[in-house]
């Protein structure tokens, strides 16, 4: 008997039901049993089906679409002292960890693979050619000399004398060095490792240029090949790696002492590169970049603030073109251009302010406004913008049912077409130079039923209470995470993906080490100029799906009282486009929360105006008309 199992969380439920085959199962993740689990502990009553001592489980990161993956073959779980095959490459020191625990329970052991296997059938794996180059100061804030002194003085109070770095924003961030070779993240294939004394870029030395070459000489910073970060891993321990001099080169009275160590962060560092550590060298403990990265440098929270504004107007654009104006943009099928006209006049919308029953589409309408092609014309509004390097994501553009479908990705073959009597929902952002932005807004344009307006409201009132939070220092996400979802209980809704995420400054737009969360795995606290995401939502599988996001900028609150002088936080959101009138069901919001989505759009329209043209400004005046309470 063979079978093949597919992990994935609550975000891909919906959509990994749709794409998969009869021959895989899901496994839940949250409600099924974990791999590890699955494998070590499920077992009794299945041994008539195993054949083989060695039997092989698969086990691989894919991108952000599925977690864990595990193609068991012989039979349901595996025999006691089974071996399970893994790509070392692939799997963090603490997911190894984590599965060695499990398994040893019966004697089950971890098998390094010596190369991976999806490579193998992988044959039309497009190459990352692109080339490192030199992110300038004046967008991150702060010189890569300044950062490796810093990082320096953490080694020495740790005793560590050398850190491995291995995420890759991680390296990209600390040496103010983009890249390209991951779709839509600013990274470089790359590992960083630091010593007290020198510095090394691991990377393919076939892509660096002169220019990035003679900057990290200038920093001191060695560059070698990338495969030979292998090699080099243990050498930092017993002080064999030797390197340029940088100006911030910090000499510890006990920096040869033989209890120094070389720091990973087990969360980040792979198995293979552990494996080439003894166990007494190693010191384990969170990266030290990671929260230095998390929390922003005024240049940096300038950038953000300013790159929002210009994504926001972008957005409205979107939106106005949607609704009234007559566009013209280029969608690519079968090398054909097609033009495309305003969603009123092609489906005979009521549009985005009337809430007229039901469309009039023409039938026999030459032009089609699809899920795909209107993403191209959003992504054309943001090339337009100062500083634009290109979308952070894949745009989640959704159309009804679609929308119930989290991480839903259109495609050009079997997209939707836009529908006037449906929810649209989309989500979407883009890397500019100095930050990176994330929004999510839901529409309408004809008439929504009550039971839509009532979910979106909900949804709202999640999204201004997040917003809204003081909390005193040291709060964490966790604690946070009830305040979105609490309105969404009192109807007995709710969703199945956190609430927040860490932001990135021209980096990856999902960002730790914080988030908001119902999850509790990740402790650490909110601190003042980190960005986190507010994005509530509610997916009703089959019909719709609503959810509002912003970014937002936590900041020091100043109240009245400082109860154990704690010191308290709040929130500044820097994303900037309006909420659609027509779904908010008025009467199920507080006075609150009213002033706050009149102050919100009152601010939207200030600062969005400049970046306007005469039409679109209109169209925005129109859409954040106050709401006013009949007496």
């Amino acid at each position: 008997m063979k079978e093949a199992l597919l992990w994935t969380d609550g975000r891909y439920f919906l959509q990994a039901e749709q794409q998969i085959c009869d021959r895989w199962k899901l496994m839940r993740m949250g409600e099924d049993p974990p791999v590890e689990v699955w494998i070590a502990d499920m077992g009794e009553g299945c041994m008539a089906w195993c054949y083989v001592v060695a039997v092989l489980v698969l086990l691989i990161k894919v991108n952000r679409a599925v977690d864990w993956l595990a193609w068991c073959m012989h039979g349901i779980n595996l025999l006691d002292e089974a071996v399970i095959g893994i790509n070392p490459w692939c799997i963090s020191v603490d997911t190894a960890l984590r599965y060695e625990h499990a398994f040893s329970k019966k004697h089950q052991t971890l098998f390094q693979l010596s190369s991976d296997l999806v490579d193998k059938i992988w044959k039309d794996r497009p190459s990352a050619n692109s080339q490192p180059v030199v992110h300038p100061v004046e967008f991150a804030g702060c010189s890569v000399t300044k950062k490796i002194k810093e990082l320096r003085e953490k080694l020495i109070h740790e005793k560590a004398r050398g850190i491995i770095v291995a995420a890759l924003d991680e390296v990209a961030w600390l040496y103010n060095i983009r890249g390209d070779d991951v779709h839509y993240s600013p990274v470089v294939h790359s590992y960083s490792i630091v010593t007290l004394h020198s510095a090394f870029f691991y990377v393919d030395k076939k892509k660096v240029s002169v220019e990035v070459q003679n900057y990290m000489t200038e920093n001191g910073i060695d560059i070698r090949d990338y495969n030979e970060v292998q090699s080099a891993v243990s050498l930092p321990s017993s002080g064999q790696l030797k390197g340029s001099t940088v100006n911030g080169s910090l000499h510890a009275k006990n920096d040869m002492n033989e209890n120094s160590k070389v720091w990973i962060d087990s969360n980040s560092c792979c198995l293979a590169l552990y494996s080439k550590l003894e166990e007494g060298q190693v010191l384990m403990l969170p990266s030290p970049i990671a929260l230095p990265k998390a929390v922003k440098n005024p240049v940096q929270l300038d950038g953000l603030r300013k790159a929002h504004i210009r994504d926001g107007a972008a957005v409205v654009q979107y939106l106005a073109w949607l609704d009234n104006q007559a566009g013209r943009c280029k969608f690519i099928s079968h090398l054909l251009a097609l033009d495309f006209k305003q969603m009123q006049e092609n489906y005979g919308a009521s549009g985005y302010f009337n809430g007229a029953k039901g469309s009039q589409k023409k039938e026999h309408t030459e032009v089609k406004l699809t899920e795909v092609s209107v993403n191209d014309k959003l992504e054309g509004f943001r090339a337009s913008k100062e500083h634009f390097k290109g979308p952070n994501f894949p745009m989640i553009s959704a159309v009804g049912p679609n929308a119930a479908i989290l991480h839903y990705l259109p495609e050009a073959s079997s997209c939707a077409e836009l529908d006037a009597d449906k929810i649209y929902l989309f989500d979407s952002g883009a890397q500019y130079l100095d930050g990176t932005t994330d929004i999510t807004r839901t529409v309408h344009f004809g008439k929504p039923s009550e039971h839509e307006k009532s979910c979106y409201t909900a949804v709202l009132k999640g999204h201004i209470a997040l917003d809204t939070a003081v909390f005193p220092n040291g709060t964490t996400g966790h604690a946070l995470d009830i305040l979105a979802r609490t309105p969404l209980w009192k109807r007995g809704l709710d969703y199945r993906h956190g609430t927040g995420h860490g932001v990135g400054s021209y980096l990856n737009v999902h960002e730790g080490p914080h988030q908001i969360s119902f999850r509790p795995a990740r402790n650490v606290p909110l601190q003042a100029s980190m960005a986190v995401t507010d994005e509530p939502g509610y997916y009703e599988d089959g019909s719709f799906g609503v959810r509002l996001e912003n970014v937002l900028i936590v900041k020091e609150a100043h109240t009245k009282f400082n109860f154990g002088d704690k010191g308290y936080l709040a929130f500044e959101h820097i994303t900037w486009a309006p909420y659609q009138m027509k779904l908010i069901e008025t009467t199920l919001l507080t006075p609150d929360e009213i002033e706050w989505v009149n102050t919100y759009h009152s601010d939207c329209q200030k600062i969005l105006q400049p970046y306007l043209n005469e039409q679109d400004k209109e169209w925005l005046r129109k859409a954040t008309e106050p709401i006013t309470v009949s007496c």
